[in-house]
């Protein structure tokens, strides 16, 4: 490692790592991503779900190979006459030119206060191509009303249009607030008027060829990766990769003291950091990937495209990072320049005082963090609510929502959505009856249907992805051996596939990080106890998260793939901080034992791991800039649990159980100097 190291700080050689690193990111950048266009989240399903096996055999039906989109015609607190519906039927005449064939005359519900056309379409994949699509349906449909009424688009075009439109320039905007919050954080951290934009470029740079790699490799593995995948990987890569920066500038600094030559001082420091940022690095991708054992694409699709921008990460902190720095002189720290020869920071400060006062009572310290820990987990987790309904998932109403509340309180509830069911032609008349027969189905209705199979149209009398539809669907299910799908039935799925994903791959994500820190420390105690304390502060933060979401922000619930994307961001990256302080603990307790090794460790990377931990809970808490709710969950989720990784458990009860267990904490191995 001294050869490659040397390599890339050496005064003859780290313009030839700068070099090589901006031919690469030039070719890439020319290359591009192949992407055609953005595409909107979808639903990713394994074949073998049932809804899924559903919408294959719908596509061997007659007519059934789009979409449609549903325009509902209502007056503000009035009902319908008759110049009104004849304005409906006027403008149902005029989507014709926009469908794929004939436009049912429109639907007037009982109590005359709204009417219903339904258009089919073609199914565009772009999300480009379906807005316009969607605006000029919205244009023609309420071209000509009279005053007072409006046409709103919802149904399945006017879902995924709504969905996209979230999404809409999500890259640019989440990009722009992300660098703003880290500038402005750097430039808190560091003090200096230039220090910050190094690592901030060296980041930025990283994060823009992450994109466009994670791009060509998800679509070599047959997954497209939509805006919301996108986005989360923006955001990890901003915030892993300027951890990375943190704690090697934060090493740097401390060997600019002791070294007069700035480039030996960084290569020292590389060697010191370098192993962490590794392990920790490490630690995140294979914890990612963890998530290409799942059965939902977008799972998966998030695996492979955040493992690879992590992996980017690590390489431009590893070799960019240093190289970039050393062009520079000690000014670049200006104001506060560090001065070879002047004291380091284990021997003092604010986090040297707080080591020595928790090493005084670390029982105490421990009860009252647990206590603090399981105080917030008991308050919230065991009154979690989990699945969101497609109108639950924006923080601000869209006008999908808006007509599919109109159409529920106008039509049987669940008109608006009906289930899907596919009979063999033989069986058609008795799956009819069964199917009548079950509580909650209002209506059976013949669709297409080819030489082997027919479609049944089934309403029901409770609004979509609601206990209640859900419920009907189970029963109708297990009434009948025909094939049940639709809206209700692939949430039904959804939530089973998410289920399964989260119960593999949560111990996966464990038992890996249980294994890298056992491998790192050598040791079998301490890799234990730091495990216990990262699933503590998620809990903690989960039910922290909960009282917030219900009583402040009012959720009705956590979306389904919150808690396992949480848990993985969390469990990882709070193990980088555990990473981050007990390998420097263990460098230290050569040295100088346990217990004074763990405080002059604490001392070292107390503030490098607060930095990093505000920086990395605001880039995640900017999530919420986006109006998705699911976005917005794990944005602060991942941000509570960083700041209590953080400020509690990494800086005071790791430090604790340090200083009870002693030198037992290495045990089986022997690393520590007897103090």
């Amino acid at each position: 490692m001294r050869t490659l190291t040397t390599f890339i700080t050496a005064r003859r050689t780290s313009w030839i790592v700068l070099v090589l690193a901006a031919l690469a990111a030039g070719a890439l950048f020319a290359l591009g991503s192949g992407a055609k266009g953005e595409s909107s989240p979808g639903v990713g399903l394994p074949a073998s779900a049932e809804s899924a096996q559903v919408a294959a055999l719908q596509e061997t039906l007659p007519g059934t190979d789009g979409t449609s989109a549903l325009l509902v015609f209502s007056r503000a607190g009035g009902t319908l006459d008759a110049e009104d519906v004849a304005a409906v039927a006027d403008a149902a005449s005029r989507l014709v030119d926009l469908s794929t064939g004939f436009v049912p005359p429109p639907t007037v519900s009982d109590d005359k206060t709204a009417a219903l056309v339904v258009v089919p379409l073609d199914t565009l994949s772009d999300v480009g191509e379906q807005a316009d699509r969607a605006a000029e349906l919205r244009q023609i449909a309420n071209d000509g009303l009279p005053s007072g009424m409006t046409a709103l688009l919802t149904g399945p075009e006017g879902f995924a249009v709504d969905v996209a439109a979230v999404f809409k320039g999500a890259d640019f905007t989440l990009l722009l607030v992300t660098v703003i919050v880290v500038a402005v954080l750097l430039l808190v951290t560091y003090r200096s008027p230039w220090l910050w934009l190094v690592p901030l470029t060296v980041v930025g740079l990283a994060d823009g060829l992450a994109s466009i790699v994670a791009t060509r490799i998800a679509a070599a593995a047959g997954i497209v990766l939509d805006a919301s995948v996108t986005g989360i990987l923006s955001v990890l890569v901003f915030g892993a990769g300027t951890n990375y920066a943190l704690l090697l500038i934060a090493r740097y600094r401390d060997e600019l003291r002791t070294h007069e030559d700035r480039r030996e001082a960084m290569a020292t420091a590389l060697r010191g950091a370098g192993p962490a940022i590794i392990a920790s690095g490490s630690t995140v991708v294979l914890s990612l990937l963890t998530l290409l054992f799942a059965t939902l694409e977008g799972n998966r699709a998030l695996g492979i495209a955040c493992a690879t921008g992590i992996v980017i990460a690590m390489l431009f902190a590893l070799f960019v990072l240093p190289a970039a720095l050393v062009l520079f002189g000690r000014r670049l720290f200006w104001p506060y320049v560090p001065r070879f020869g002047t004291e380091g920071s284990a021997e003092k400060g604010v986090w040297h005082r707080l080591g020595l006062l928790v090493a005084k009572r670390p029982v105490v310290v421990v009860l009252v963090g647990v206590l603090l820990l399981g105080g917030l987990a008991a308050a919230g987790v065991p009154h979690i609510k989990i699945g969101l309904s497609q109108s639950e998932r924006f923080t601000s109403v869209p006008e999908a929502v808006r007509g599919q509340d109109i159409l529920a309180e106008a039509f049987s509830a669940g008109s608006g959505s009906p289930a899907v069911v596919i009979a063999k032609n033989a069986d058609v008349d008795a799956v009819t009856r069964e199917l009548e027969d079950v509580d909650g189905v209002v209506s059976v209705q013949p669709g297409e249907s080819n030489d082997e199979i027919t479609q049944l149209n089934v309403t029901l009398d409770a609004a979509a992805e609601t206990p209640e539809s859900f419920a009907i669907v189970t029963a109708m299910r297990e009434s009948t051996d025909a094939l049940v799908g639709g809206l209700d039935a692939q949430s039904l799925d959804v939530d089973a596939a998410q289920t399964h994903d989260q119960d593999l791959v949560i111990p996966l994500i464990l038992g890996l990080v249980f294994l890298v820190l056992v491998l790192l420390l050598r040791a079998l105690v301490a890799p234990v106890l730091l495990l216990l304390t990262v699933v503590a502060s998620f809990f903690a933060s989960l039910g922290a998260s909960w009282l917030l979401f219900e009583s402040v922000l009012g959720f009705p619930a956590i979306d389904t793939n919150v808690v396992l994307f949480s848990f993985l961001f969390l469990v990882a990256l709070g193990v980088d901080y555990n990473i981050f302080l007990v390998t420097r603990a263990r460098e230290e307790s050569v040295a100088h034992g346990t217990r004074t090794g763990m405080v002059r460790a604490l001392s070292s990377t107390g503030g490098v791991i607060t930095s990093a931990g505000i920086l990395l809970a605001a880039v995640f808490a900017v999530l919420g800039v986006l109006p998705l709710i699911t976005l917005t969950q794990i944005g602060i989720i991942v941000c509570i649990g960083v700041l209590l990784d953080t400020l509690l458990v990494r800086t005071v009860i790791v430090p604790s159980l340090a200083f009870i267990t002693g030198e037992r904490f290495w045990l089986p191995g022997r690393v520590a100097k007897k103090a």
